[in-house]
């Protein structure tokens, strides 16, 4: 887990390199600007250590979306996108004992990613694109809920405050953009590394490594 973090952070290093490099060397100078608004589901967990089981919590995402076209270099389309999104994420816990309890955590955030990016394919008119997106994130926490079957039986990582409401990490995903004559859709999936610590408790994250908070997101995107 730890090494995929590190990979995962140098990865988002190279690529604002290179994004970098691509303005120094322009090629074609571009000046498009686009907004919308997106909606999505999350599959989120934690990573405890110790380990806890769990699946996967399914949360809502919803927000807006800017996005600015400065250039393209060589067939490759680059720019920046920002966005300010609504997001729900947390964990569900799996309980094989015969107790019949159950528990999740909800916790809800607004949260605005700056991110690089880059889409390869056709530029004028409609068509497809593949897009990529990367960079940096932090989060503001909302609130959250605990969904507790029997709250009679605890646990050490129930009913702990949250120690951070300030969240950050980094944020990466690609997919595709089809391009109509009524606007622009986008349907793609995301990885977020999130780089606090959430909860005060005696369970606690390794001291080696932050937590990681993992979530699929299917973003269909109206750009006007």
């Amino acid at each position: 887990m730890i090494k995929r973090t590190h990979i995962f952070i140098l990865f988002g290093i190279i690529c604002w390199f290179g994004i970098s490099k691509a303005q120094a060397q322009l090629q074609e100078q571009k000046h498009n600007f686009s907004i919308g608004i997106s909606g999505g589901v999350n599959f989120s967990n934690v990573d405890f250590s110790p380990r806890i089981k769990q699946g996967y919590l399914m949360g809502p995402q919803a927000g807006f979306t800017a996005r600015y076209i400065s250039e393209k270099y060589f067939s490759m389309i680059c720019g920046i996108q920002a966005e300010v999104n609504y997001s729900q994420r947390g964990w569900k816990e799996v309980i094989e004992d015969s107790s019949g309890d159950s528990y999740q955590r909800a916790m809800n955030y607004v949260e605005i990613p700056f991110m690089a990016h880059l889409a390869f394919g056709k530029e004028y008119g409609n068509g497809a694109r593949f897009i990529l997106n990367l960079g940096p994130q932090i989060g503001f926490l909302l609130g959250d809920k605990e969904t507790h079957a029997m709250p009679s039986i605890q646990k050490e990582q129930y009913g702990k405050a949250v120690e951070n409401s300030f969240d950050y990490g980094l944020i990466g995903g690609g997919g595709l953009e089809i391009r109509t004559g009524i606007g622009h859709f986008l349907l793609e999936g995301r990885y977020i590394s999130d780089l606090a610590i959430s909860l005060t408790a005696q369970r606690k994250t390794t001291s080696h490594a932050p937590h990681i908070l993992i979530y699929a997101e299917k973003s269909l995107i109206f750009l006007i």
